[in-house]
């Protein structure tokens, strides 16, 4: 494959060029050969490295741990316990953020059970809604995706 303008890389990748870009300046690109006019030119290898962080995004792993996986994925050699602790926290990470979502998932269906008919000063989701004390219980805001 050719050398990729960062267009064609994006096209390539299904990753659009701003977080390409970002993905360079965190390092987690490396910074691509430059043509005579300073345009970058991406490798067959860029499309793949971004396509494994693409892939870990996708399955929530932050920054931080795909530049771990990234160091690994580089030095086939290394012993992949990293690797293996990494997803394991991922894991732990995931069902965290699936009782969270129980929890509010929980709560909503009890606001929307009981159902108001009439003005919006007697709906209960809106009561709800105004005063956390009427919740059930406790439900942290969910975790957000980090970019």
């Amino acid at each position: 494959m050719p050398s990729l303008s960062i267009g064609k890389l994006a096209k390539a990748s299904e990753v659009k060029v701003p977080t390409i870009r970002f993905y360079e300046q965190i390092g987690l690109l490396p910074p691509p050969e430059r043509a005579a006019n300073d345009r970058r030119l991406f490798g067959p290898d860029a499309v793949r490295r971004l396509a494994f962080i693409k892939h870990a995004r996708q399955l929530g792993f932050p920054i931080e741990a795909i530049r771990t996986l990234l160091d690994l994925a580089d030095d086939p050699e290394r012993d992949c316990a990293d690797a293996n602790a990494l997803a394991r926290e991922q894991i732990i990470a995931v069902d965290r953020k699936i009782a969270q979502l129980e929890a509010l998932r929980s709560e909503l269906k009890r606001m929307a059970a009981a159902t108001c008919q009439g003005a919006a000063s007697d709906c209960r989701v809106i009561e709800a809604l105004s005063d956390h004390s009427l919740c059930e219980a406790d439900h942290p805001e969910p975790v957000r995706a980090s970019i």
